[in-house]
């Protein structure tokens, strides 16, 4: 599989060649990862973000009653928490977690939108997303100057009730990258995109057996 990363953009925005392989790649996940583990993000108030780091995995008074979203795109959490100024958004998380953990969460994934590459028809997704613990989202990708990108940043929806998974199994640990998010969002506002793009975490393509990526809808 041809691996393509940050390294395929000019000052954050996508190359020719680049922009041309993603013609046919729109919806592929683009993550910082390694054999064993792959980051995901997630931006929080302090009260939530500073023991969660403290204790390498989340605790009180993280709330594991409700859903909570991760996203391997930086870059889309960046635009989504305003390069974390944004209230409640305050601290950037990166949150390594196994392999095996991110995969076992996609395999039980169902897609927000009735995608007729994966559901028969809209009452099957109906029904399959009623009774899904994990959801799936795909969004614009977004450029280091927060332009949406064509190609797709994929969000994953853990329910409630495989939370615990999340929390207590899949966490190998929990890095506060909000320093980073500052400098490189002051690199780009004084212009200096190409020195703001090299800080960038080196994403690429992470690689989804077929039956997989059938059932998250990545194409």
């Amino acid at each position: 599989m041809t691996q393509t990363g940050r390294a395929a953009t000019i000052n954050g925005e996508p190359s020719r060649n680049a922009a041309e392989g993603m013609a046919t790649s729109l919806r592929r996940i683009r993550a910082e990862y390694d054999r064993d583990s792959i980051t995901v993000y997630q931006a929080y108030r302090p009260d939530i973000g500073v023991p969660a780091v403290r204790s390498g995995t989340f605790v009180e008074p993280f709330s594991r009653g409700r859903m909570t979203w991760i996203k391997p795109s930086f870059l889309w959490l960046m635009a989504r928490s305003n390069w974390a100024r944004k209230p409640g958004q305050e601290m950037v998380l990166a949150v390594r977690i196994g392999r095996a953990g991110w995969e076992e969460a996609l395999a039980s994934a169902v897609p927000t939108h009735a995608d007729r590459r994966v559901f028969r028809d809209s009452d099957e997704w109906r029904r399959r997303f009623a009774e899904a613990t994990v959801h799936v989202q795909w969004d614009p990708e977004r450029s280091l100057r927060g332009s949406k990108l064509e190609q797709r940043s994929i969000q994953v929806g853990l329910s409630r009730h495989i939370i615990d998974r999340y929390v207590d199994d899949w966490i190998l640990g929990i890095e506060d990258r909000t320093p980073l998010v500052r400098r490189i969002h002051r690199l780009v506002q004084d212009g200096k995109t190409s020195k703001a793009s090299a800080l960038l975490p080196p994403e690429r393509l992470y690689p989804l057996e077929p039956e997989l990526a059938q059932r998250i809808g990545a194409a």
